[in-house]
């Protein structure tokens, strides 16, 4: 063999072997990944008139719209609150916190969930799309849609501790899965597919524990969300009743959003469960695309906490709600 043609032979061996491990790429852009220090500013959001006294049974308290520099910040799909920091999870494994202090942000941290299904280079591999907290340890639970699994992140997000592919999450839509994750405050972690199995239900699961563990069987049921719209986001009222932010996408480019409040105690075996709709979000006041819901407390009011997803469009803005929950509904 001639000194070219081993040249040659060494050379595509040395690509194919590249290939062997380099994760695939199929021609559609790189996801950016997020700065360890991003510079995030924020700024008043008030809609078009003001804000309204009340939308349904909550009242307004304020809002802000977030923006950076940074390419990989927005596209929000989740958001969680412990200690007095957001957490704001994008679908594409982007992970931005921040301290809120009234009308500011300080502190914005950037982090990477470089554990997943799978590291290649596109939104498939990392389809995070839904996000809760243990707040006593601070550890992570990632519900990721297209790969319908549960990762559980160390506090800080450095490493992953497990996953899971829960069988009874194996039938999921790809794309259309895990869209919500919600931790209980009695270690229960309920989960919405955000379509299927028909036009008017989706797919409901209720874990006794922690979803990552192995063996783990939860409760399967029906969620009836409004007519058109998806479930996009959970959290656990103080009454231990559940929160369901709902969305709907209308042509040419509107969305509108619905807070429904569903009771645990119906939360049974193959039941179908529906709620009472709490409030709407709609233009002038909302028209952007509700992904992200938290409940906290302070000095004994409830808070409601709503960020949108501006779908990585750099245009479109990403608002941070805040919303009170009325003390007649909490006494219900």
């Amino acid at each position: 063999m001639g000194t070219a043609v081993r040249r040659s032979t060494s050379f595509l061996l040395s690509v194919a072997a590249v290939l062997l491990v380099v994760p695939r790429y199929d021609g559609s852009e790189r996801l950016p990944t997020i700065r360890d220090r991003p510079t995030v500013t924020a700024s008043p959001y008030v809609p078009a008139g003001g804000w309204p006294d009340r939308i349904g049974a909550l009242a307004p308290v304020g809002g802000l719209t977030l923006s950076s520099s940074d390419p990989a910040f927005g596209g929000f799909s989740a958001l969680a609150l412990r200690d007095g920091r957001a957490h704001l999870l994008s679908d594409g494994g982007n992970l931005v916190t921040l301290a809120l202090r009234g009308g500011t942000v300080r502190e914005p941290r950037g982090h990477v969930l470089r554990q997943g299904p799978r590291v290649g280079w596109d939104r498939r591999d990392r389809d995070s799309e839904s996000l809760t907290l243990d707040p006593r340890t601070g550890r992570a639970w990632v519900g990721y849609e297209t790969h319908n699994q549960i990762w559980r992140y160390a506090p800080g997000y450095g490493h992953a501790e497990r996953h899971s592919a829960p069988a009874a999450m194996r039938r999921w839509e790809p794309n259309l899965g895990a869209e919500s994750l919600v931790r209980l405050r009695d270690g229960a972690f309920l989960t919405f597919a955000e379509r299927k199995p028909n036009r008017r239900t989706r797919h409901g699961l209720l874990f006794t524990g922690d979803p990552t563990v192995p063996g783990a069987k939860p409760i399967r049921f029906l969620f009836q969300p409004p007519d058109r719209y998806d479930p996009s986001d959970a959290a656990e009222l103080p009454d231990g009743d559940l929160l369901v932010l709902t969305r709907r996408f209308q042509y040419p480019f509107r969305f509108t959003a619905k807070l429904v409040r569903i009771s645990r105690a119906h939360i049974r075996p193959n039941a179908v469960v529906s709620g009472k709709t709490a409030a709407t979000l709609a233009p002038p006041v909302l028209g952007e695309n509700a992904e992200g819901l938290a409940i906290t407390q302070e000095r004994g009011e409830t808070m409601v906490w709503i960020v949108t997803d501006n779908d990585a469009m750099a245009l479109r803005p990403t608002y941070l709600l805040k919303l009170r929950w009325p003390r007649s509904e909490r006494e219900k």
